[in-house]
């Protein structure tokens, strides 16, 4: 009885130790929705605040699946899903509240090719075999730079932010070669 019982324990401690990166990557996902919410409601500076602890997570769920070697297809394509959220939508839709809404359509269509560069470079990713170098900037770093010059809103004139925007997304889908450390 007992041997049954430390088996159904060990097989219980083995699935949520399996699952303990994506409960990570969901919490990123959280973060980003959560962040989208509060933009909508105009708090924008909760929202760059929302964004960089989903950065946080977002690499924390990396180091503990390598760590607990726990890294899964699943696991792969649920961090994309994630990433394309929090360093996708959320970073290009606080630029936008801040600054790109103002020149319209130009605002808009800027906004929407980060993301779909974005989700252009997370399918490339998971679709190529990593070599420890990355092709292209990641979506992580394109986002969280982008989140950044949120920061400079009041120091930049709003024109920087449209070139910022479209030199980043062109970054994200390039074959510019970049180490991971």
């Amino acid at each position: 009885m007992f041997m049954i019982e430390r088996e159904r324990i060990d097989s219980t401690v083995k699935k949520v130790k399996g699952q303990t990166a994506n409960f990570l990557t969901l919490i990123n996902l959280s973060l980003g929705a959560l962040a989208l919410l509060f933009m909508m409601n105009g708090d924008l500076k909760i929202g760059f605040i929302l964004i960089f602890l989903a950065g946080l997570f977002d690499r924390f769920d990396g180091m503990v699946a390598r760590k607990m070697n726990i890294e899964s297809e699943f696991g792969k394509q649920l961090d994309s899903l994630c990433d394309l959220i929090s360093f996708g939508i959320a970073p290009a839709f606080l630029i936008y509240q801040a600054e790109l809404h103002q020149f319209g359509v130009p605002g808009i269509i800027f906004t929407i090719i980060f993301i779909v560069c974005g989700a252009i470079r997370l399918a490339r990713f998971n679709i190529t075999e990593f070599t420890g170098s990355f092709v292209g900037v990641p979506i992580t770093v394109a986002g969280c730079l982008m989140a950044a010059a949120y920061l400079a809103i009041n120091f930049l004139p709003g024109f920087f932010y449209m070139f910022l925007t479209i030199g980043l997304a062109i970054l994200m889908i390039s074959t510019i070669s970049i180490e991971k450390r």
